[in-house]
C-alpha cells in the first residue's frame, strides 16, 4: 500500500543522504513545506575528505561543503542546525527536539548516519575520534605539533589516517585485533597487501592485539597498553574501531530498529516514514540480502531513492554498491559486497606490481570486484557484478582456464 503524498517532510538530518533527499523531492516537483535537522552547526559537507584532504591540510574546509549558499537557498527549506533529535512521537508525527519545540510531519526520512564508537577513558585529552568536521580540524591541529601516534583501529578510516600521519612525517603505529589490516572489507588476501603498504612507508604494525586501557599523566594520554602488555607510547591516539548507527533518539518509538533502521526493499520503515544512508537498514533485492551500506555515494543514491518513493513511484532500491579508499599512491576502488570468506580471483594485473583487478564469488556468483590503481579496467568488470556472473575461481578449482 502506498503512502499518501505528503504536503510537510522533515528530514533528520543535515547530512550527504538528507541533502540527497530534499534536492531529489524538489527537483520532483514537491512544493509542500520541507525541515532539516542537523545536530551540528554546518550545512551539508562531504565526509570521505575528512580523514584525507581535510586531515592533510590538502583543503580548507569549505571546499567540503556539499552546495553553496546559492543553491542551498532554492530548495527553500527550513535548516534547524545545531538542534539534536532526541525522540520521535510516532502516533503523533512529531520528531522531539532538544530543547523542547517538536516538529510536526506528513512524512519523515531518517538519515542520521552514524556514531563513533568509543573505548573506555577515550574521554583523555589526545585521544580523538573522526565523524565530524570539527573533529578533523581538531585531530589536524594535533598532529601539526609532531606527535608520536596511535591509530587504534585498522579498518578503512584506521589505515587513511595512518597513511595521513605517516605522510606528515609523523612516528606512527596502527594497531589491530585482526591479523591484518581492513580485514573485514576486503578479506584475508588484499588486507595483506594494504598491511605490507603500510610497513613499506613505515608504519609499525601491532596487528593480531586488542588494546587494553590508555595510560594518561595528568588526564592527558601518554601510551596505550596492549593485550600482550606492550605499551606503546603516545601522544596523540585516533581512536578508528568502527561505528554504530545513530538510532539511539528512536528507542521506544516503535519503529523496527536492529542493526539500524529496518525498512522494506523500498527504505519504508512504517508508512510515511523512510531512513536513508549509513542509519537505514535494507532488503537489497539485487544481492537478495538485508544490507547496511556506510558509503558516500550509497547516501546520495538512497536519499534519492526515497524521495521518488514518498512521491508514489514505489520503487524497490536495488543498488550496487561503490566504495573507494585513497592511501599513499594507492587508489582502491570496489563495486559490490564482499562478505567473509568470498573466492578472491585475479582478473587483472597482478597483486605483486599492485595494479590490478579482483573479482570477489560467493555461493557461486561474483558479488564484488575490488581494483588497485585499476580504474579504467575496474568500470569494466563492473558488469560482473551487475550480471551476478558465475564465479571464476569455481571455473579455476574445476580446471578450466582463468580469465
Amino acid at each position: 500500500m502506498r503512502d499518501a503524498l505528503p504536503n510537510d517532510v522533515v528530514i533528520v538530518a543535515a547530512s550527504a543522504a538528507g541533502l540527497a533527499t530534499a534536492e531529489a523531492l524538489r527537483n520532483k516537483g514537491y512544493d509542500g513545506a520541507l525541515t532539516l535537522v542537523g545536530d551540528e552547526l554546518h550545512l551539508p559537507y562531504d565526509r570521505p575528505p575528512l580523514s584525507k584532504q581535510i586531515l592533510s591540510g590538502a583543503w580548507e574546509p569549505e571546499r567540503v561543503r556539499l552546495r553553496d549558499q546559492e543553491a542551498i537557498g532554492k530548495l527553500y527549506a527550513n535548516f534547524r542546525l545545531g538542534r539534536a533529535a532526541v525522540g520521535l512521537d510516532l502516533p503523533e508525527r512529531r520528531v522531539l527536539l532538544d530543547g523542547g519545540d517538536p516538529l510536526g510531519f506528513d512524512a519523515l526520512v531518517i538519515a542520521t548516519g552514524v556514531t563513533a564508537r568509543r573505548l573506555p577513558d577515550d574521554d583523555l585529552a589526545g585521544v580523538h575520534v573522526l565523524r565530524t568536521l570539527d573533529d578533523a580540524l581538531g585531530l589536524r591541529a594535533h598532529l601539526l605539533g609532531g606527535p608520536k601516534v596511535v591509530v587504534v583501529g585498522a579498518g578503512f578510516l584506521g589505515a587513511e589516517v595512518a597513511a595521513v600521519a605517516r605522510t606528515m612525517g609523523l612516528e606512527v603505529t596502527l594497531v589491530d585485533p585482526l591479523p591484518v589490516p581492513m580485514q573485514r572489507q576486503v578479506g584475508d588476501r588484499i588486507g595483506e597487501l594494504v598491511g605490507q603498504m603500510h610497513r613499506d612507508h613505515g608504519v609499525e604494525l601491532r596487528l593480531g592485539l586488542g588494546v587494553t586501557r590508555f595510560e594518561e599523566s595528568a588526564g592527558r594520554v601518554v601510551a596505550v597498553e596492549l593485550a600482550d602488555g606492550t605499551k606503546l607510547d603516545a601522544d596523540a591516539v585516533v581512536v578508528a574501531v568502527g561505528s554504530t548507527p545513530a538510532t539511539n533518539w528512536l528507542t521506544g518509538s516503535g519503529l523496527p530498529l536492529g542493526n539500524g533502521v529496518e525498512c522494506d526493499a523500498n527504505c519504508r520503515a512504517a508508512p510515511g516514514i523512510y531512513a536513508a544512508g549509513d542509519v537505514a537498514s535494507w532488503h537489497n533485492p539485487h544481492f537478495d540480502r538485508r544490507m547496511r551500506i556506510e558509503h558516500r555515494l550509497n547516501a546520495a543514491e538512497q536519499g534519492m531513492a526515497v524521495a521518488a518513493n514518498l512521491l508514489g513511484e514505489d520503487r524497490p532500491f536495488a543498488p550496487v554498491p561503490y566504495f573507494w579508499s585513497d592511501q599513499y599512491d594507492a587508489s582502491i576502488q570496489a563495486y559490490g559486497i564482499f562478505p567473509e570468506g568470498a573466492e578472491v580471483t585475479v582478473l587483472h594485473g597482478s597483486l605483486d606490481d599492485r595494479k590490478f583487478v579482483a573479482a570477489y564469488g560467493h555461493e557461486g556468483k561474483v558479488v564484488g570486484v575490488l581494483g588497485w590503481n585499476s580504474h579504467r579496467e575496474l568500470r569494466k568488470l563492473r558488469q560482473l557484478v551487475v550480471d551476478r556472473a558465475p564465479d571464476p575461481g569455481q571455473r579455476t578449482a574445476e580446471g578450466r582456464q582463468e580469465p
